[in-house]
């Protein structure tokens, strides 16, 4: 049944639908289809043409990472814990916070999603959900690669019911799949059992993680009418998790196809529709050249990972030497308007390292995660399609992977390399994330690793937030040294305009131990000049190479201190940063 359409936005909206649609199902009746799509996004009537080219961020955004139950208090629901801890410590600091997979789940850390439609009860109920989108902008991730073989869709699937059935992947095991790109070393095909005999189901990252199976259009309505839940609930910001691999093809490498932009394109018409003001983030840990295309045409994501930042930025800080990280920088384009990226070194992932093939040669990445290991770290591996294996990620706190430099030998600089690190980070171009366990420098989690046996559960610790509130209060402890050190960051940060994730930036040359780059207001009315000693000795840089116009007056933001010898010289301590502008905000 057709939808009665009361508006120019609505009709232009269904237009927009449907060429997807046309694209991706050339054999489905698309007008019927893109009404199912429209309904079920609940636009029948309450169109919001989105602005092209809006930017959805100012240099005021800073969204902090955390599962829901990092923090714990005995007897009250780790989600209200979150909240009263980023109120009293965070409030001026970060105003949105990603709320890692809140649904009941059965492996993954939540990335196996048993139900789309429930927050976990350990964790609290979707009125604490709620609660916590009133006072942050709430990032969710929507997981729609894979779901949980434990969950009711996939029982329904091995049944032959709805819904389930005709959701999910199969794959003939005969069939040549030595081209697919996956990161795991587990098998591809899970042997299952249902009422239509035995069966092959597609498993990207595990047995208990079924990939779904957007050639049906049923589960794209379904996959719709979840985003819309989410929005009622006050979820603004949507991360597409593992989106590449979204749609297989047998004979392909079943990532990064053709029809995964395009769906990527339909959702985002159908949301941004809905709420004008939401953003789309792709979650594509992938060669940085692949990443890119995510962009599409300022038209697939509003936003997308910087991968390579994280390996680029440990090697720099560890090696002394900001080669690479400036070659990066120099290739990077500049985002549109309405576009940007999300800068972050650390998460509850390990440090990705298919980001960096083609920027760090074999032999600096072998000696950077030889480096890790001697700092307790591990690496975790995938299959390559001849059968050998290759490092696809280092697992280690950061606070710990910045103890020393590439010779493997603790220092006395720990604290400043990981400050200077993530100083450069929230003055790059882009919108900063910060992973919870960066703010309280929190150390390898060993135990908890070995416990679980996963490599990434040694930068996943659960604090007890009154014994984490004693150690922050402390200013003797790393902890609080680094939590003040890097909200002072983010503060300064949050009133410079020239910060906007949006504004120009250029790569300076000043050798290989300063990095530094120059940003400046979409106003133009202010510059400022970030430089950063990346390295344990003392550097001396001098400032007529900034070419300061000697008719403003100059500050370093950091320190307060003014910049008056303009044809001087600065010295710089190992690991210090200095923020030099022409207008104090």
């Amino acid at each position: 049944m057709n939808i009665a359409i009361d508006s120019a936005d609505c009709a232009e909206l269904l237009e927009r639908v449907k060429e997807h649609l046309a694209a991706i199902y050339p054999d489905e009746d698309a007008d019927s289809l893109a009404n199912e799509l429209v309904r079920a996004m609940g636009l029948e009537t309450n169109c919001q043409r989105p602005q092209p080219y809006s930017n959805n961020w100012t240099e005021q955004d800073v969204i902090a990472i955390t599962y829901g139950d990092t923090l714990f208090r005995d007897g009250q629901p780790p989600l209200v814990t979150l909240h009263s801890f980023l109120d009293k410590y965070l409030s001026g600091v970060i105003n949105a916070v990603h709320v890692l997979p809140f649904f009941p789940y059965s492996s993954d850390e939540g990335f196996s999603v048993i139900d789309y439609r429930a927050v976990n009860p350990s964790l609290g109920s979707w009125g604490d959900i709620a609660a916590l989108a009133s006072r942050f902008r709430l990032m969710s991730d929507l997981v729609i690669n894979h779901c949980s073989s434990q969950s009711r869709w996939f029982e329904n699937y091995q049944q032959g019911l709805e819904p389930g059935a005709g959701y999910f992947f199969e794959a003939d095991p005969e069939a040549d799949l030595s081209t697919v790109v996956r990161p795991r070393t587990s098998p591809l095909l899970r042997r299952t059992e249902t009422a239509n005999g035995t069966r092959y189901v597609w498993c990207t990252f595990s047995h208990d993680q079924v990939d779904l199976d957007f050639s049906n259009p049923r589960l794209l309505i379904e996959v719709v009418s979840i985003i819309r839940f989410y929005i009622e609930h006050g979820v603004n910001i949507f991360r597409l998790d593992a989106v590449a691999f979204l749609w297989k093809e047998v004979g392909t490498s079943s990532i990064n196809l053709p029809q995964t932009h395009t769906l990527i394109r339909l959702m985002r018409t159908l949301i941004e529709y809905r709420d004008p003001t939401a953003i789309i983030i792709t979650e594509t840990n992938i060669p940085n050249h692949e990443n890119l295309t995510y962009f599409g045409n300022a038209n697939e994501a509003h936003v997308i990972y910087n991968f390579s930042l994280p390996p680029l930025l440990l090697n720099t800080m560890l090696s002394g030497n900001c080669k690479h990280l400036k070659i990066w920088m120099m290739s990077m384009p500049p985002a549109r308007y309405g576009t940007t990226y999300l800068n972050f070194i650390a998460s509850h992932d390990g440090i990705g390292l298919r980001p960096v093939e083609g920027l760090l040669s074999s032999a600096e990445t072998e000696q950077l995660t030889s480096t890790m290991q001697k700092f307790g770290g591990r690496v975790s591996w995938r299959t390559l399609p001849d059968g050998s294996q290759q490092a696809y990620e280092i697992n280690i706190s950061l606070f710990d992977a910045m103890q020393g430099t590439a010779d493997g030998e603790a220092d006395q600089w720990q604290i400043d390399r990981f400050l200077c690190a993530h100083a450069i980070m929230l003055a790059l171009e882009g919108i900063p994330a910060i992973y919870i366990h960066s703010l309280f420098a929190t150390q390898n989690d060993t135990e908890l690793m070995l416990e679980s046996g996963q490599n990434r559960a040694i930068n996943r610790h659960k604090w007890d937030v009154d014994q984490l509130e004693v150690l922050l209060n402390d200013p003797a402890t790393h902890h609080a040294k680094v939590f003040e050190g890097l909200q002072k960051l983010i503060k300064i940060r949050n009133r410079q305009p020239a910060f906007h994730p949006n504004a120009t930036q250029f790569t300076l040359q000043l050798g290989k131990r300063v990095f530094a780059f120059w940003r400046q207001s979409m106003n133009r009315e202010q510059s400022i000049f970030a430089l950063h000693n990346i390295s344990s000795k003392k550097q001396t840089v001098a400032l007529s190479e900034l070419n300061l116009i000697n008719t403003d007056q100059w500050q370093d933001l950091v320190s307060g201190k003014p910049i008056t010898e303009l044809r001087g010289k600065v010295k710089m301590a190992p690991y210090e940063v200095l923020w030099i502008t022409n207008r104090v905000n």
